[in-house]
């Protein structure tokens, strides 16, 4: 476990480098819908990158999760797009990690922690997201690769992508039995970017589709065992689930700091609006609303670090924290007002990025199905 002191440096790191390498920037990437490709590098050489990736491969050699929560937490104090660094930090690079052979640690880690290559994870389909036994893309063995066959879409960091984890389906076997995952580097012959994909809210996420055309892709680049791509996946969802958490408490928290400044500071009929007592309860629900959800996430964290995670209580804590994330963004935009609707303001875009984060990683209904049949229902 990360000692406290150590993780108080890590975040004053975390802010400085931000401050100087994305702050000043980021306006122009939500308008231009992705951040300059020299935000990676900056990031990559601050050590921000690949920081549970062993030292021997580039990264920083600590695998809790606490560093990864404590990024999150300031990548959304500083108002910046947190999507992209979660799919390549805490989901990429943790499969990668976890799931490759020695040649291709050497092969993808170094300059995944570099900011060399930026990592992308490509499963949603056109004609479905989270059914991952309705997978319709196909990997056919042809020699010394693999033919791939299908599209992906809502692919996050799908532009500035050099290597994707790809789900395609290497056999007819039922269920989702035939999966398996392969890594699809830039200038794969066959592989073809679409059109960047116009987001409500994170709209620096650089959200793109990604086009398999018979895409030859070498054996050497299938990542576990063939068919086994699906028991990978399920074993990196705890993870995954638990990075939005911590993106959607930190926002949340946020949020209602906000919103309780603005309630002591916004007079109405000659007193703060947080006098009255429909704020003040509204501020006080959403308070203990958070705190609960913070001694929650942090349990999940813990047990993270523990290996003892479960795919019932990564689903808790996803749904959860992100419903909250939703709720508390709009009670603060109603308590801001018209001032809160512009285009722009911190309450507004807090609203809009809030909203998808209850349907990616898997939705909130989804999360309720798995916990419903944890309870043998």
């Amino acid at each position: 476990m990360t000692a406290p002191a150590a993780l108080d440096e890590f975040r004053a790191h975390c802010r400085a480098v931000l401050a100087e390498h994305a702050v000043p920037f980021h306006d122009r990437w939500e308008a231009e819908g992705i951040v300059d490709r020299s935000f990676w590098q900056a990031v990559g050489r601050a050590g921000l990158l690949g920081t549970g990736v062993p030292v021997e491969h580039g990264g920083g050699g600590e695998p809790g999760f606490r560093r990864t929560a404590v990024l999150s937490e300031e990548l959304v104090r500083a108002g910046v797009t947190a999507p992209g660094i979660v799919a390549h930090n805490d989901v990429v690079a943790s499969y990668l990690t976890a799931r490759t052979t020695d040649e291709q640690k050497r092969r993808w880690l170094p300059g995944a922690c570099t900011g060399e290559l930026v990592a992308a994870i490509a499963l949603t389909e056109p004609t479905g997201g989270s059914d991952l036994a309705g997978i319709r893309t196909t990997a056919v063995r042809d020699g010394d690769c693999y033919r791939l066959t299908g599209a992906k879409t809502f692919v996050t960091n799908g532009e500035h992508a050099d290597l994707a984890v790809v789900a395609a389906r290497t056999s007819d076997a039922p269920g989702t039995r035939g999966i398996s995952l392969f890594v699809v580097e830039r200038g794969t012959p066959g592989l073809h970017r679409g059109a960047r994909l116009p987001t409500l809210g994170w709209r620096a996420s650089d959200v793109g589709e990604l086009e398999f055309d018979g895409a030859r892709v070498p054996a050497a680049n299938l990542l576990g065992r063939e068919g086994a791509g699906a028991v990978a996946l399920m074993g990196g969802l705890p993870r995954e689930r638990l990075s939005i958490a911590a993106v959607a408490l930190a926002s949340a928290e946020l949020a209602l700091a906000r919103a309780v400044e603005h309630a002591r500071e916004r007079h109405a009929f000659g007193n703060p609006i947080g006098a009255l007592q429909h704020n003040r309860f509204t501020l006080a629900t959403a308070d203990t609303e958070v705190t609960i959800a913070r001694v929650f996430v942090d349990h999940c964290i813990d047990a993270l670090d523990a290996g003892q995670l479960t795919v019932t209580d990564a689903a808790k804590a996803k749904w959860w924290t992100t419903e909250l994330q939703v709720r508390i963004a709009d009670r603060a935009l109603q308590l801001h007002g018209g001032h809160g609707y512009l285009d722009g303001s911190p309450a507004g875009r807090e609203w809009l990025n809030s909203r998808v984060q209850t349907i990616y990683g898997g939705s909130t209904e989804v999360m309720k199905e798995l916990i419903g049949r944890s309870l043998g229902l």
